[in-house]
């Protein structure tokens, strides 16, 4: 079929590089390419969830998200992130995922400028450019922390900066200083922040600090995936001014209508009940992380230990690439995620650990291998 027969503005959007390994990998293959706990939803959000089915709460519901849920989600922005946003400051979303595609089609118009950091998540390229937005990379320093002078410089004339921290797929954890200076610049500069996080609870020793902290005309998106372990569930919201809100509202009424009602319900007990959950996986995240990072040393790599999210950003030669592809574990090149670092690739540690060390057995072999060719 002739590609003309196409919107413009999907012919250039590629197919996304870690959904491709994801579906690729075959029956044996230690899968370490996709962010998805691998942890069950914790049980008292599954019967919030079940609850609400036998309760019929299965119609539409406002588009916006059940009451109940935005204030749930408010609270929690005052408690965590010392945010005060009113409920009617919230769009209750289908993943993160809808949340930033209504914020770059509200305030995106055709040839805007949208920064980003590069290597930065698969989607934000992809979903300025759908918005008609010219998608620009921001350089990380050595450490893989965002240079702030060189972000600085591109700023003036930006529409948007979507700043993600945690951050996937580096693992790195902005500081206070790093986030106040950006959002401040952005704010002097005319530029609205897009605030992905959605790894805000998985930090190792860095705090985490919201960018709406450091000013006014910041979106806030966040989402019960990963936190709660629901990223099939997908639920998702954002949190922004008002006139924010109501444009980001227009998309969203007539892309999504509203989220899905049995997710709702469930975000409500995720948000405001138990958080001990949560506590765990995180412990586990980091046993699992010194697992995988102290294993990859064993075998002569040198990296940034990650800060937080569940992700090794790892210098990788090509070869040596494909071997371990070879050897059966997925893993995603650092060419998804940007033009900068085609070296390297993205180790998802989002796995037990028994597969870690299952995929470190396979990584040792790989580098054996290269090492004899």
């Amino acid at each position: 079929m002739a590609a003309e027969r196409f919107a413009e503005r999907v012919r250039g959007i590629e197919l996304s590089g870690i959904r491709r390994m994801f579906e690729g990998a075959g029956k044996d293959a230690i899968n370490l390419g996709l962010g998805q706990p691998d942890f069950p939803t914790p049980a008292h959000i599954g019967e919030a969830a079940i609850r609400a089915i036998h309760e019929g709460k299965t119609g539409y519901t406002v588009n916006a998200g059940i009451p109940e849920l935005r204030e749930a989600i408010a609270e929690k922005l005052l408690r965590e992130n010392a945010l005060r946003y009113d409920p009617s400051n919230v769009i209750v979303t289908a993943g993160a995922s809808e949340a930033l595609h209504i914020v770059m089609q509200a305030l995106v118009d055709q040839g805007d400028r949208v920064l980003m950091a590069d290597p930065g998540f698969v989607s934000y390229a992809a979903l300025a450019a759908l918005a008609g937005g010219r998608a620009e990379g921001l350089p990380l320093d050595a450490t893989l922390h965002i240079d702030v002078e060189a972000a600085k410089e591109q700023m003036d004339g930006a529409r948007l900066f979507v700043l993600n921290t945690p951050a996937n797929p580096t693992g790195m954890v902005e500081s206070e200083e790093s986030i106040r200076a950006l959002v401040e610049y952005a704010a002097d500069s005319g530029v609205t922040v897009v605030s992905d996080e959605v790894y805000e609870h998985f930090t190792y020793g860095k705090p985490h600090f919201s960018a709406a902290r450091f000013g006014e005309d910041v979106v806030t998106i966040n989402a019960t995936s990963k936190t709660y372990s629901m990223t099939g569930w997908r639920l998702g919201y954002l949190a922004a001014p008002e006139e924010t809100v109501e444009a980001c509202l227009k998309v969203h009424q007539y892309c999504q209508a509203c989220a899905t009602s049995i997710s709702q319900y469930a975000a409500v007990a995720a948000i405001a009940g138990d958080q001990a959950p949560v506590a765990a996986m995180r412990d586990e995240y980091r046993k699992r992380r010194d697992l995988i990072c102290g294993g990859l040393r064993d075998l002569g790599f040198s990296f940034a230990t990650p800060e937080g999210a569940f992700y090794v950003y790892l210098p990788v030669e090509e070869n040596l690439f494909n071997t371990i592809i070879q050897k059966g574990v997925i893993i995603v090149p650092g060419s998804a995620f940007g033009t900068r670092t085609p070296g390297y690739a993205r180790i998802s540690y989002a796995a037990s650990q028994a597969d870690l060390k299952r995929a470190l057995d396979r990584i040792a072999a790989a580098v054996e291998e290269s090492g004899k060719n």
